[in-house]
C-alpha cells in the first residue's frame, strides 16, 4: 500500500501544470494611469486565478490597435466609444464587449484667470485643437448651445500641445484637454485651468474607453475571463487606492511622478464598476449624436457592434 500511494504521489508531482491561455490586449496610447486596472488585476494575480496571461502592449501608432484586432492580430484593442461608431459605419469586424472608462474624459479648458467666464464669450477668440472630425463635433455642440455658430470662432490646430498653446496664449480655449491629464498638468505649471464638462454641454453621454475585439471571437471564453479579472483589479483599485497605487507603480516605475499620482486619483471614480455591462439606449442616443455630427451615414443596431458577455 505504502509502494502504491508513494507511486501516486510521484505521479502527481510529475504532471505538468495546465498552461494559462495566452491573450494579448493593445492599449490605446501609452502607458498611464488610464490602464489602472488592468495593472491592478495583473498586480494581486487575477489574470492567474482566471486561467490567463496576458501580454499588454503600448502601440506605436495609437490609431492601429482597432485595425490590428479587426485584421486578426490581436485579441483585444483598448479604443474609444466614438471611433467605434465610425468603425462600424465602415464595416470593420469589430465588437465592443467591456468599458474600462464608463465616462467622457473630453473637455473645453480655459484658463482659471483667464477672460473666458462663460462659453458666450469665445465669440471672436481662438480655439486650439488636435484632431479634427469628432472634436469639432463636440464644440460644436458645446457653442450651439451657448448660441455661437462656426462663423463666431477660430480654429488652430495646436498639434497635441493643447495646454502649451492655451498658456502661452496662441489659443484662448483648447477642446479635448482630458480632465485627468491636462488640468492636473496647468496646476502643477502654475497656470490653473478651468473645464467644462462636455457632457454638461449638449453632448450626450459615452464612453471614454472601451474593450474591443474582433466579431469572430466574441464566443472566446478567454474574453469573459479577462473581464472577471479586470473586475476584480477595478474593485481592488477602488477599496484599496493607496496599495493600488504603490502597486501600478511597482510594475511602471518611470511614472512615478506628480502628475500620475493626480491623474490616478481623478481617474479612479471614471472607471467601470461593471466592465462587462452595456446600457444599449445610451449606445442609441450617442450613434445618433453621431449621425446628426455628420460623422456617420448610416446607424446599425448596437447589437450588430456592442455586445454584453455573459
Amino acid at each position: 500500500m505504502r509502494l502504491l500511494l508513494a507511486t501516486l504521489v510521484a505521479l502527481s508531482l510529475a504532471t505538468p501544470a495546465q498552461a494559462a491561455d495566452k491573450l494579448t490586449v493593445l492599449l490605446d496610447w501609452f502607458v498611464n494611469p488610464d490602464h489602472a486596472p488592468l495593472f491592478v488585476a495583473q498586480a494581486i494575480g487575477a489574470y492567474e486565478a482566471e486561467g490567463l496571461e496576458v501580454e499588454m502592449i503600448a502601440p506605436a501608432d495609437p490609431n492601429d490597435p482597432p485595425k490590428l484586432v479587426a485584421a486578426g492580430k490581436a485579441e483585444v484593442a483598448i479604443s474609444y466609444q466614438p471611433q467605434l461608431h465610425i468603425q462600424a459605419d465602415v464595416g470593420l469586424p469589430l465588437m465592443r464587449f467591456g468599458t474600462l472608462v464608463a465616462t467622457p474624459l473630453n473637455t473645453l479648458v480655459v484658463l482659471e484667470d483667464g477672460p473666458i467666464k462663460e462659453i458666450a464669450d469665445l465669440k471672436g477668440r481662438k480655439i486650439g485643437f488636435s484632431v479634427g472630425g469628432f472634436e469639432h463635433a463636440v464644440l460644436g455642440a458645446i457653442l450651439k448651445q451657448a448660441g455661437l455658430g462656426k462663423d463666431d470662432y477660430e480654429l488652430v490646430n495646436v498639434n497635441f500641445s493643447l495646454s502649451p498653446a492655451l498658456i502661452s496664449g496662441q489659443v484662448d480655449a483648447v477642446i479635448g484637454a482630458y480632465r485627468n491629464f491636462e488640468l492636473n498638468q496647468m496646476d502643477i505649471v502654475g497656470k490653473p485651468g478651468r473645464a467644462f464638462f462636455v457632457e454638461e454641454h449638449g453632448v450626450p453621454p459615452y464612453d471614454e474607453l472601451i474593450y474591443l475585439t474582433n466579431k469572430d471571437l466574441i464566443g472566446d471564453p478567454r474574453l469573459k475571463r479577462f473581464l472577471n479579472a479586470v473586475e476584480a483589479g477595478t474593485q481592488y483599485l477602488i477599496n484599496h487606492p493607496d496599495d493600488s497605487w504603490a502597486k501600478f507603480i511597482a510594475l511602471n516605475p518611470d511614472l512615478d511622478d506628480e502628475l500620475n499620482k493626480r491623474a490616478w486619483r481623478d481617474t479612479l471614480p471614471r472607471f467601470a464598476l461593471r466592465p462587462a455591462a452595456l446600457d444599449v439606449g445610451r449606445y442609441e442616443r450617442f450613434a445618433a449624436f453621431m449621425k446628426a455630427a455628420g460623422l456617420i451615414e448610416n446607424n446599425p443596431p448596437v447589437e450588430s457592434y456592442a455586445t454584453a458577455l455573459r
